[in-house]
């Protein structure tokens, strides 16, 4: 059995409209969710399937962190899919520097953002002190790098520079291993 603490805003968005996004967790999964929304704390109770309940955990924690729950059931379809959270009030000592921070990561109108989902294949969300990224391993390390280019204060040039590097090397990998 497995305990989340889960801010209380998120906990609509896990049970979902009349309940779909709960079903689904519970479909995918074979687990069972407990969701105690007054306490904010979601219990998963493993069904058949151990490797379900464990990604169940990441699509909980990850809805958790600000994502649209139709955005997170990818990851109970591919092995290679994980949930990488930076907890951003590490690096700010103030409230108004977590926001700037934040900003410079989601960008002007969400460009920033949108030019790393696009180029890397990531998914990410900015919520609260934590930027999240969903990908596959080598994709959310390039995403963390260009987030920590951001959080030392390159320019956003270099950081897109950087990720259409590393989009081309991403693309030639792919390649090679066809």
């Amino acid at each position: 059995m497995t305990h989340i603490k889960v801010p209380k805003d998120r906990v609509g968005a896990i049970i979902g409209p009349k309940g779909r996004v709960k079903q689904i967790i519970e479909e995918k999964s074979t687990a069972s969710l407990d969701i105690d929304s007054e306490e904010g704390t979601v219990e998963i109770i493993p069904g058949d399937d151990p490797v379900g309940a464990m990604k169940a955990e990441d699509v909980i924690n990850a809805i958790a962190r600000g994502f649209n729950p139709d955005k997170t059931f990818a990851m109970f379809d591919d092995d290679m899919l994980m949930l990488e959270v930076i907890d951003l009030s590490k690096q700010t000592g103030t409230q108004k520097e977590l926001l700037r921070l934040k900003g410079r990561i989601i960008g002007k109108g969400g460009k920033t953002r949108e030019i790393t989902e696009r180029l890397i294949g990531v998914k990410m969300s900015v919520y609260g002190k934590t930027v999240s990224v969903i990908g596959n391993p080598e994709q959310n390390q390039i995403a963390r790098t260009a987030i920590e280019m951001l959080m030392e204060g390159a320019n956003h040039g270099s950081v897109y520079s950087y990720l259409e590097k590393k989009r081309q090397e991403l693309l030639q990998s792919q390649l090679d291993y066809y």
